[in-house]
């Protein structure tokens, strides 16, 4: 590769990452700027000074401590059981023999098509009629299993060499003591993408949490951002700073877990 190419490269992935990270710095930004800085003409690239109160407010307006309790809480309770469930479905689909097994995996697929909106009203019935209105479980009960995840998982299985698992069933191995310790450990990879991907997609999560809790204390955090706006009407800097206080775990474990993502991604590309 010439030089000039180089440089060519370098200069659009700076211009594409500049582009991607110029939204979470203004929201950085403008969650320290005074409210003069937000709506003038033209726009205030930088904080002519430091307001934290904005923040401080934030506390003030919504119970956020709480909601980001909440939105944890169904986050990780809904992480954990689809990647028990999707690693379990992927053992049966990819070792076992069972009737109908191609057309159960097949249903499975299918309900990758039905869109979301489609369940609401079932689910919000099924978990009404159980007493589940502003609960936990209400929260993340319908979310505990994902098409999506049996899928990932069962392609992955289906790259694990299968001389070691006729090897383990000879030595009299369980199939829970085979998924637990050799399965379990050697899809870590594509476990750690499936968890973060579940992790963002429930964390975000807005419409159902709206539909099923009623009180404040028991809505999630994206709720509770959304009423920020209607709190005041002149307080941009206190929207921002909320998005900066809802984007931060999500940031945290893009960071810790990058190499897992990328590990996970790659995982089969190369023999």
């Amino acid at each position: 590769m010439t030089r000039a190419r180089r440089a060519g490269t370098i200069l659009g992935l700076t211009l594409l990452a500049a582009v991607v990270v110029f939204p979470l710095y203004y929201a950085i930004a403008g969650s320290v700027m005074e409210y003069r800085d937000l709506t003038r003409f033209p726009p205030a690239l930088f904080p002519s000074g430091f307001n934290p109160a904005s923040y401080l407010q934030v506390f003030e307006s919504i119970p956020l401590a709480r909601q980001y309790l909440n939105s944890l809480i169904v986050a990780g309770t809904v992480v954990l059981a689809v990647l028990v469930t999707s690693i379990l479905a992927a053992y049966a689909f990819t070792f076992l023999e069972f009737p109908f097994k191609k057309a159960v995996f097949a249903l499975t697929l299918a309900t990758l098509m039905v869109p979301a909106e489609a369940t609401i009203l079932p689910n919000y019935l099924a978990v009404s009629s159980w007493g589940l209105i502003n609960t936990y479980p209400g929260l993340f009960l319908p979310f505990l299993a994902s098409g999506f995840g049996i899928f990932l998982m069962r392609q992955f299985c289906l790259t694990f060499p299968r001389e070691l698992y006729d090897a383990a069933r000879v030595e009299g191995c369980s199939h829970l003591w085979f998924v637990s310790a050799i399965l379990v450990p050697l899809s870590r990879p594509a476990m750690g993408t499936l968890a973060i991907y579940t992790f963002i997609v429930t964390y975000n999560q807005y419409f159902w949490p709206l539909l099923v809790t009623n009180t404040p204390r028991m809505q999630t955090l994206q709720i509770g951002l959304s009423q920020l706006s209607s709190v005041d009407e002149r307080t941009p800097n206190v929207i921002l700073a909320g998005v900066v206080l809802a984007v931060l775990p999500m940031l945290l474990i893009l960071y810790v877990f990058q190499r897992q993502i990328v590990r996970g991604l790659t995982s089969g590309a190369v023999k």
